[in-house]
């Protein structure tokens, strides 16, 4: 068939997407890069109750690398899961990583086509069976995942259903006792004071969970990022400080066990802030690791999938 040449140039001129960005995926056979990061001047022998171990500045050949949001760690594994719905599998020892392999969600909330479609924020793991539950941030829902990554179930809680976009489930944590706090990122102006928060009796993937909600009170000029358990059952919370232009600090508060109840108030000590020692960068994944009898703290940052910007997988110990 023979084009005019008219509309040949037209549709020369016409880009091929025009409406919100679409969804970097990442390629499945991705190599991971690290080089060792320390903060100018060096580590200091201690931040608050935390013992600095490494870090390491990832980076990767792939667009779609980066924009982590997320971490699990088992067994000398690491996941990463970002915030659109990328998920890259590491092996660390001895300071250095090996690239086990990268997917991408392809089930989830909408069609997937658009980056806002897999705003993957939160996660949590069970160790004994490697199901996932992942909280989508804009569409206020819960999904769990096998371990091959094949949706299991989903819902949308009554209770996050009125949370305003982009205020949502930005920590997700599952409780030894088969319960689970999901953690908002957000407040409204007109809200009680605090960030709501709630405790699932259950599985918050199935409908007819019951659920109770809690304030958490992060410190002042903060919002939550994430969350993970402590061997003793405590909570430790991520806060995101931000400084003008572009520069994050990570306050992060240890909640007592015994305020996980109905009806509670989640409130903390601050353990340590954390700003050149994570380079500045916004830290939006934290996980914990038993080794040799010591708990370890783990932290990764988000770079919003800029160039410019450093993804940071940090490693302290913490002074108990």
């Amino acid at each position: 068939m023979r084009w005019p040449i008219a509309l040949v140039a037209v549709l020369a001129l016409v880009p091929p997407w025009s409406g919100d960005p679409r969804r970097p995926m990442i390629r499945g056979d991705v190599t991971v890069r690290a080089v060792r990061y320390a903060p100018p001047g060096g580590w200091p022998a201690r931040v608050g109750d935390l013992v600095p171990v490494g870090a390491l500045s990832l980076s990767a050949d792939d667009p779609a690398f980066g924009g982590f949001s997320a971490l699990a760690l088992r067994d000398g594994r690491a996941l990463l899961l970002s915030d659109g719905g990328n998920m890259v599998w590491l092996r660390i020892a001895g300071g250095r990583i090996a690239t086990l392999g990268a997917r991408t969600l392809r089930e989830g909330p909408a069609e997937g086509w658009l980056r806002t479609d897999r705003d993957s924020e939160s996660l949590a793991v069970d160790p004994a069976t490697g199901r996932m539950w992942i909280g989508y941030e804009r569409a206020n829902a819960i999904w769990r995942y096998a371990p091959d990554l094949t949706a299991q179930a989903h819902h949308v809680p009554p209770a996050m259903t009125r949370w305003p976009d982009n205020t949502g489930a930005e920590s997700l944590v599952r409780l030894p006792d088969g319960r689970f706090l999901v953690i908002r990122e957000g407040r409204g102006r007109r809200e009680p004071p605090g960030h709501e928060a709630l405790l699932f009796a259950g599985d918050p993937a199935l409908p007819g969970t019951r659920v109770a909600t809690l304030r958490y009170f992060p410190p002042p000029g903060s919002v939550p990022s994430d969350a993970a358990l402590l061997p003793d059952g405590d909570l430790i919370v991520v806060n995101r400080r931000w400084h003008f232009p572009l520069r994050f600090a990570a306050v992060l508060v240890r909640v007592p066990a015994a305020q996980l109840r109905a009806d509670g108030v989640l409130r903390g000590r601050i353990i340590a802030t954390l700003g050149p020692e994570v380079g500045g960068e916004n830290v939006e994944g934290v996980a914990v690791t038993r080794e040799r009898g010591t708990t370890m703290i783990w932290l990764v940052t988000d770079n919003d999938v800029a160039f410019y910007r450093r993804t940071i997988l940090a490693k302290f110990r913490l002074i108990e």
